[in-house]
């Protein structure tokens, strides 16, 4: 099998360029009432500000710019529980081509929502991966659409490597950067650009215990699938990527577990003291960093806060 060529700094650059007019530079914010309680320096990069209200509209974005303009006019497709749906149904929009959206029937109603909203045609299945796959081939054949897929994919990993180089060219002293792991497309972008950025910095992944399957490959050395995932962290009960995995197993350090009660108090630390709307996938990593203090006493950490999109009716505090 031939070695995947990752992105490089300069393409991560060019990717930046590209998807500048579909995406915010998000800011970042700090507590100190927070680093109290952590006893580290946290940065939190608010991805939960990003258009959808998640980092995923980096790599959707990049990815239909990509496109030939012939297979541009075919639209795209993807199978999707929520945020990479709406990424994907937003930029096919802007672009002004079709988006085909595979969800189960069993994802939130505000992700159900936010794709009609973008003009995305939502094509229902059961809520297993042998139904969203087996839908979403027929929906490619039927449509002639390009698959995009939510993370295992070059050209959504160059484009959701862009938080981490916009991070690291705000804030170029940070040591550790916590990064949630589902697919592992955001956990592989930053780990990728970080680096080459600078080899030193230490990049971690944080999972829910109840979807620990990045955890147990990455201890294996090789991808076991998720089964039977149970966590309140919905954007995280998908399996590792491959290509992630790669880039997980040369640059990542080390891939920390929270429970689903340490992430709801870490979620609520965060609505409390910061003001804002996260999703609970996004409280995972400071849950993480807090279940394990000494390793980040004292430290400049960057926290991705990965995405916004919870039901208000459904807060679990």
């Amino acid at each position: 099998m031939q070695k995947p060529q990752f992105p490089s700094l300069n393409d991560i650059r060019h990717a930046r360029v590209r998807i500048k007019s579909f995406i915010h530079r998000t800011p970042i914010l700090t507590s100190s009432a927070i680093n109290e309680i952590a006893g580290c320096e946290i940065y939190f990069k608010c991805e939960n500000f990003q258009k959808v209200g998640a980092f995923k509209a980096r790599g959707a974005a990049n990815a239909v710019m990509k496109l030939s303009d012939e297979d541009k006019a075919k639209g795209v497709a993807t199978h999707s529980s929520g945020n990479h749906a709406a990424a994907l149904a937003r930029a096919a929009q802007i672009a002004g081509i079709p988006a085909y959206i595979v969800m189960p029937s069993s994802a939130p109603k505000i992700k159900k929502k936010a794709v009609k909203g973008y003009g995305g045609e939502i094509i229902e299945c059961e809520p297993n991966l042998q139904a969203r796959e087996t839908t979403l081939e027929k929906v490619v054949k039927e449509t002639g659409a390009t698959f995009i897929p939510p993370y295992d994919f070059m050209d959504v990993i160059e484009g959701q490597a862009t938080c981490a180089l916009e991070f690291l060219e705000d804030e170029p002293d940070l040591e550790i950067i916590l990064a949630p792991v589902g697919g592992g497309g955001l956990l592989g972008g930053t780990a990728l650009l970080s680096h080459e950025w600078d080899e030193d910095i230490e990049v971690y992944g944080a999972e829910p215990s109840g979807a620990d399957d990045a955890y147990r490959s990455f201890k294996a050395g090789k991808i076991i699938p998720q089964t039977k995932p149970n966590t309140i962290a919905d954007g995280l009960l998908t399996s590792l990527g491959v290509l992630n995995f790669e880039i997980i197993r040369r640059y990542v350090k080390d891939i920390l577990l929270a429970t689903d009660s340490q992430t709801i108090d870490a979620m609520r630390l965060i609505y409390e003291r910061m003001k804002i709307v996260i999703e609970p996938s996004c409280a995972v990593p400071l849950a993480a960093l807090l279940a394990n203090k000494a390793l980040f006493k004292g430290k400049k950490v960057g926290i991705i806060l990965s995405g916004g999109n919870v039901d208000l009716g459904k807060l679990p505090f």
